[in-house]
């Protein structure tokens, strides 16, 4: 069985979607007739229904949210203590020169 290509939808085509779907369209056959995956289908009505967009940045949990900001604290306070030790090795040997 061969890999099938991801595919890019529009905004645009995946509020279509959403529509036919709320406006009572089976489910099957809106998988069916645009050759999407169920998992998509039901993704993109989540997502309208949830926030009203489809970018993953503004479907983000509370706890995925707060992880990212932790991981770029931590790469920053990583950053800062890079320099302070670069910093503190250079005044070490600026001492016993």
């Amino acid at each position: 069985m061969t890999k099938r290509e991801r595919r890019k939808f529009t905004e645009e085509f995946k509020n279509q979607m959403v529509q036919l779907y709320l406006n009572g369209k089976p489910r099957q056959e809106i998988i069916r007739e645009y050759d999407l995956t169920p998992s998509s289908l039901d993704k993109w009505v989540n997502q309208s229904q949830t926030s009203g967009s489809f970018k993953e940045k503004d479907n983000l949990t509370p706890e995925e949210s707060e992880l990212i900001q932790l991981r770029k604290e931590n790469k920053q306070f990583q950053m800062e203590t890079g320099k302070i030790k670069k910093t503190l090795k250079a005044m070490c040997l600026e001492r016993t020169s």
